[in-house]
Parts: C-alpha cells; structure tokens; sequence
C-alpha cells in the first residue's frame, strides 16, 4: 500500500485538522484550511472516507490495522464508532503523547518502542499495548536522565491533558483514571460516517 508522503501541514489543511493535534504549534494561531475543493459538491461517499483518513492520519495508522481495530470496536458494547475512539486513544503510544512526553504520536510510537515506559511497574516496548482504567504508566527512571526528556520536562508539556488521564507534576507518571471517551478529543470527527462506510462492505 501507497503512504502518503505530502507535508503534514498540507494534510492537516486537507483534512480540516489544526497542525495542534499533529505535534505541530505555531507562534501565529492562524490557520487556513485548503480551499481549493471548497466549492465542490462532495459526495457521501467521500465525506466518509474523509473522516476515515483523518483517524487514520491522526494516529498514524495504515488501513489494514485500522480496520482490525474497527472490527473489535464493532463487536463491543455500544456505539462501534465511540469504541473506536476509546480503542485508539488506550494505544500506550498515544498515552505516551498525551502525557505530554512526546512531540507527536509517532516519535511517541519510537519511544516506546525503545522500551522508555512501563505499565504498572513493568516494562511495555508495544506502541499498540491497550491500557485500561486503573493501570499507571511511567517513564522509566533511567531514561529520566536522557537529555531529550529532561528537555521536554524543563520546558513543559504542550496541549491540554485529557480528562480520561491523571499526570503527575513531573509528568513522570500517569493514571487512567477511566476509560477514554469522544469527549477528550482535541479535534472534532464524525465517527458515523466511519461506521456507515466500513458497514458497505
């Protein structure tokens, strides 16, 4: 399969998402979406798929595991498209990024992939690892003394810590105090058009 390699701000404007949500701040808050299909009638398919790219954008995912994670999310409880999110966001990559520890999900993804974090006192190196309420997420003491951590602690995380996470003032740690929700999302998505689009096939 293809990976689009276009700049992530051009994505970012093509998908309606603020570089904010990609790692990516600005001194200006200006921020203008791609025009250039504006004017174009877009079809329901499209809308569909548009919202589908921007999940799988955001998290950094390709189609056939992004699927797999909408298959499980559709065999749960309740609204498939709301498990979904709850799914991706319990990603440890993505707890990693959200506790401020990382500039993006994907340097959070190499991060715990080189074994910098743990979850409840062991030692987690799977960026896909699904934590759950109640578990606690550290970053390990000896990569506490990485000049890259010590960098990113001095300086202070960026973003808004979600709701669904309790960090510590050092943001060494993190509790997850429940389970992830649409709610604690700092960018907007139509999880219904995702359901209606993979329910064609």
């Amino acid at each position: 399969m293809a990976v689009n390699k276009d700049p992530v701000i051009k994505r970012c404007r093509k998908l309606g998402i603020s570089p904010a949500v990609m790692g990516v701040y600005y001194k200006s808050s200006r921020f203008a979406k791609d025009k250039s299909g504006m004017h174009k009638k877009v079809s329901e398919y499209g809308l569909q798929l548009t919202e589908k790219q921007k999940l799988k954008f955001i998290y950094g995912m390709m189609e056939t595991p992004f699927r797999h994670y909408f298959e499980i999310a559709a065999k749960m409880e309740g609204k498939a498209g709301d498990n979904l999110i709850t799914l991706l966001e319990s990603r440890l990559d993505n707890i990693a990024y959200r506790m401020g520890l990382a500039s993006t999900r994907r340097e959070a993804r190499q991060l715990v992939g080189h074994g910098h974090f743990s979850v409840n006192g062991i030692k987690v190196d799977i960026p896909s690892y699904r934590v759950k309420a109640g578990d606690v997420v550290t970053l390990r003491e000896k990569s506490r003394k990485s000049p890259k951590f010590k960098e990113i602690i001095e300086t202070g995380r960026k973003g808004v810590t979600p709701g669904f996470l309790e960090v510590s003032d050092d943001l060494y740690t993190a509790k997850i105090v429940r389970a992830p929700a649409v709610s604690d999302l700092d960018f907007e998505v139509s999880t219904q058009l995702i359901v209606e689009l993979y329910s064609k096939n």
